[in-house]
């Protein structure tokens, strides 16, 4: 058992189910260093479907009191997980850095995040928007026939399942954007940490647990599970306590959650973040005035993090000519010259080189660029590969497939009007990239934007699609395969909603309605009354 200083949290190996520590009996799990192989202690063992239950119970005890909790209460212990997360301190980037191989600037960087995301969410409940209150009094007099008084606001879904992510081990997973939303409209959180990490898992759950007992809450409010298999994910979403789940992973991942779900007695919501190769579009104007900048941009892109982000640029588009030669000239140079990044675990290494071998192999497809070659374990060699638009049309099944990592397909098009076509034909993404000349790449500009807004959840001009704001604009999502549900988003105040669900109160007397919809207003709400606000 590795054990940190007297000040600091002793990892235990344990699952959080409520306020109790339990160890999981089924196979265990270690996490291993990527960089160097070595296996970590302590081992975590897996839960089974008796701890899941047992913890789904908690959380369904729990959701009685936790919706009713007053808006300042809620996003008080929001900041107070802000806070209990922060208090970790260093202990959480050293063990991070450990099973992630990433380096402590990224991870810095991503607990900043994760506590921004937090407060973020504090500051929207403290609001009060969410609840989306509307009023339309009573018509006694209207003929033919008089009005009733209806009143609506949003009220939570219940107990939601979240599922960690491989690839953000702070921002995406236990006290990450599903995390925090679910809490933020009201609903207690089971968690299935991922197996990567288990370690930087135990250090946030230790610390939500923390921010609940002060807070006084319910224990069920929180619950942490481990499990290497399919046991406890699968358990879990078909537990009839769960009303909704977060999940961010791959697409078969995602899809076997979906079923699962749609399966039960009572069918629920997966909200699954999945697959995205992200296009980006280089407009003719923009390639033959910036070939060489657009070529860097997109080469830094690429590389940046070994290419394990969910709107890592996998495919690049553009016409023929010298401006998309002098892109593959500097694009060339930068990717040859790229030190092998060490990924995030050995699975992740294993699919990222046997998608680079599926593509190299494919008699369509040249390969363009390598990196330079591993020299070390589960290190990423970055490729670019490029197809023709005729190719990539015949073939969008294997030619378009997500290669999570350091590799991107360049599609070569004739014409505009082939360009198009490609963006008519591409999946759903999480976001689409417009390099464009403002004036001179107008019209096809309007015409992408037409198509692509169908296509995508976020696009965007002469930018790179790596960086996701933690704002109230910002859209996470996208058309199927990007997620399993085009309406909603899983980063951004308006992640909340996927959690909510609207509630009319009709002839309602005002003493009894929730105080979102008393005639005194003593929220002091922004709200709809007769339409308007």
């Amino acid at each position: 058992m590795t054990t940190l200083s007297s000040a600091q949290h002793t990892l235990t190996g344990a699952m959080y189910i409520g306020a109790r520590r339990v160890v999981g009996q089924r196979a265990a799990i270690h996490a291993i260093n990527p960089a160097t192989a070595e296996t970590l202690q302590p081992a975590y063992g897996g839960g089974d479907s008796a701890d899941v239950d047992h913890a789904c119970q908690l959380a369904s005890q729990a959701f009685a009191s936790y919706r009713r909790t007053g808006l300042a209460q809620r996003a008080a212990f929001l900041e107070q997980i802000a806070e209990q997360i922060l208090a970790l301190g260093d202990e959480l980037i050293v063990r991070a850095m450990a099973e992630t191989g990433l380096p402590r600037a990224r991870l810095e960087g991503e607990r900043g995040r994760t506590v921004g995301q937090l407060r973020l969410f504090a500051e929207v409940v403290r609001a009060g928007d969410w609840l989306d209150a509307r009023i339309d009094p009573a018509l006694p007099e209207r003929t033919p026939l008089p009005r009733p008084d209806l009143r609506q606001r949003q009220v939570p879904l219940g107990p939601v399942a979240v599922f960690g992510a491989s690839n953000f081990p702070l921002a995406f997973s236990v006290a990450g954007g599903d995390t925090a939303s679910a809490l933020a409209a009201g609903a207690p959180v089971v968690v299935k940490a991922h197996s990567a990490h288990p370690g930087t898992a135990e250090l946030v759950a230790h610390g939500i647990r923390q921010a609940v007992r002060l807070c006084d809450l319910h224990e069920g409010v929180f619950s942490m599970l481990y499990g290497s298999g399919q046991e406890v994910g699968t358990a879990l979403v078909a537990h009839p306590a769960i009303k909704a789940v977060g999940f961010t992973g791959s697409r078969a991942g995602g899809t076997a959650l979906m079923r699962v779900a749609a399966n039960r007695k009572e069918p629920i919501p997966v909200y699954a973040e999945m697959s995205s190769i992200n296009p980006v579009f280089l407009l003719p104007a923009a390639l033959q005035q910036r070939a060489d900048s657009l070529a860097q941009g997109f080469a830094g892109s690429l590389l940046m993090g070994a290419g394990q982000f969910c709107t890592n640029p996998g495919l690049v588009v553009a016409i023929e000519g010298d401006g998309l030669q002098r892109f593959i000239d500097g694009a060339q140079q930068a990717l040859a010259s790229s030190s092998p990044a060490t990924m995030l675990t050995p699975g992740i290494c294993r699919a990222y080189s046997e998608g680079v071998s599926t593509l190299a192999a494919q008699p369509q497809v040249d390969t363009l660029a390598r990196g330079l070659e591993a020299t070390g374990p589960n290190q990423c060699q970055a490729a670019l590969f490029s197809t023709t638009a005729e190719a990539f049309l015949a073939e969008p099944d294997v030619l378009g497939m997500e290669v999570f990592g350091s590799s991107s397909l360049l599609i070569k098009c004739r014409d505009e009007a082939e360009m198009l076509r490609i963006a008519e034909h591409l999946e759903g993404q999480l976001t689409a990239t417009l390099q464009l000349q403002q004036g001179a790449d107008t019209a096809l500009l309007s015409a992408l934007l037409d198509i692509l807004e169908l296509k995508a959840g976020r696009i965007l001009a002469n930018g790179y699609p790596t960086g996701v704001e933690v704002c109230h604009a910002m859209v996470h999502g996208g058309p199927f395969p990007a997620t399993s549900d085009s309406r909603t988003t899983s980063v951004g105040s308006a992640a909340i909603k996927r959690f909510l669900r609207p509630v009319c109160y009709q002839d309602i007397p005002d003493t009894a309605l929730p105080e979102a919809l008393q005639q005194a207003n003593p929220l002091a709400l922004r709200r709809m009354v007769n339409g308007g606000y």
